[in-house]
């Protein structure tokens, strides 16, 4: 019995702001109902991984951000 194909990869965004419009215009269309079955599944999982890669992003800026304090370079916090 030949084995199933695994979902090839979706490419991954040119960078965060591309990875968030097309998140955007995703949500758009999942809520409006109008997709198909498998389609809105599509769009799900590639929602999702958009959604990982700004985490990402998102997390690695924030490494690198710091802030002055008390004359000493500490990691930003937001609180």
């Amino acid at each position: 019995m030949p084995k199933a194909a695994a979902p090839k990869a979706l490419a991954e965004p040119a960078s965060y702001e591309a990875a968030l419009q097309e998140l955007e215009q995703l949500i758009g269309q999942i809520e409006s109902g109008q997709l198909p079955l498998e389609q809105m599944l599509t769009g799900y999982q590639r929602a999702a991984q958009l959604l990982g890669y700004c985490r990402s992003q998102l997390d690695a800026v924030q490494e690198q951000v710091k802030v002055l304090d008390e004359g000493m370079l500490a990691p930003w916090s937001q609180e």
